[in-house]
């Protein structure tokens, strides 16, 4: 093999060494990027309630015994709060903390102002979060009080509150992760729990598959911050609301419903 041929066949390996390593190099550039950009947007999705504001007041609630200190666990993040699972001894709870930031505090005082209660609520950022959760609290006993399948609430501390765990090991799921099996006796017993919240006084007003647990095939009701007091003028046109969109999803699996029967039979005294 002549001089000039070594040559050759030397430089062809090395840009094809070159080419290969520039290769590895933008494969894993392009990982480390994607890893990252992954890793911060979900310190940033969670890291959106751990403000100093939230964690003070987590610390409180801590040492009041509501729950362990360093034993929450995220479970979700919903529209306007994340829910995390945290532990009391043995036992677990269920620590839902509003985003101060991250949340449409406009629409919560849309719903706020159309009730009695807070009928004086100045329309600043954290008064009305801080009202927003107090009236889930308020409105969770109430419920309780009706004898309506709901989580008990134990406490709450401006953007932060703290909920009976429903669940076994893990967290009872929706009924839209979660189907239940006898679909006609379910949707009977949630419209059940419905006549018995609107006795006590209360529209949930965003009820919903998103928001009705299926635990043991039993429903539980949850999110109550939107709730309205029945007497509110809105209250018929946010129950036929809820209605219809409980309907909408067990027709689905062939349930037939009369959403103007429904209605009537929850309003009407027995």
């Amino acid at each position: 093999m002549s001089e000039a041929m070594l040559l050759i066949m030397l430089r062809d390996l090395w840009s094809l060494t070159i080419e290969a390593f520039l290769l590895i190099n933008f494969i894993f550039t392009s990982n480390l990027l994607t890893f990252m950009s992954i890793s911060r947007e979900k310190f940033r999705v969670w890291g959106d309630v751990f403000d100093m504001f939230t964690e003070r007041n987590l610390f409180k609630l801590v040492s009041q015994e509501h729950f362990d200190e360093d034993t929450l666990v995220p479970i979700s993040i919903g529209k306007e709060a994340n829910i995390f699972a945290a532990f009391k001894g043995e036992k677990k709870v269920i620590v839902k903390i509003y985003r101060l930031e991250a949340c449409d505090f406009n629409r919560m005082y849309d719903y706020l102002k159309q009730d009695p209660r807070y009928q004086n609520l100045k329309k600043q950022r954290r008064k009305v979060i801080f009202a927003w959760c107090q009236r889930e609290y308020r409105n969770l006993w109430i419920a309780r009080e009706a004898n309506v399948r709901v989580p008990m609430p134990i406490a709450f501390l401006y953007n932060i509150l703290v909920l009976e765990f429903i669940g076994d090991e893990s967290a009872a799921l929706k009924i839209k992760d979660d189907v239940p099996k006898n679909k006609k006796l379910f949707f009977n017993e949630v419209i059940e729990n419905m006549k018995k919240l609107y006795k006590g006084g209360l529209v949930h007003s965003d009820l919903s598959a998103f928001n009705i647990l299926n635990y043991n095939e039993k429903p539980v009701f949850i999110d109550f911050s939107q709730a309205l007091p029945v007497k509110t003028p809105p209250s018929r046109e946010y129950l036929e609301r809820d209605v219809k969109n409980i309907s909408s999803f067990f027709v689905k699996y062939g349930i037939k419903i009369n959403q103007k029967n429904i209605v009537k039979k929850i309003i009407t005294p027995e």
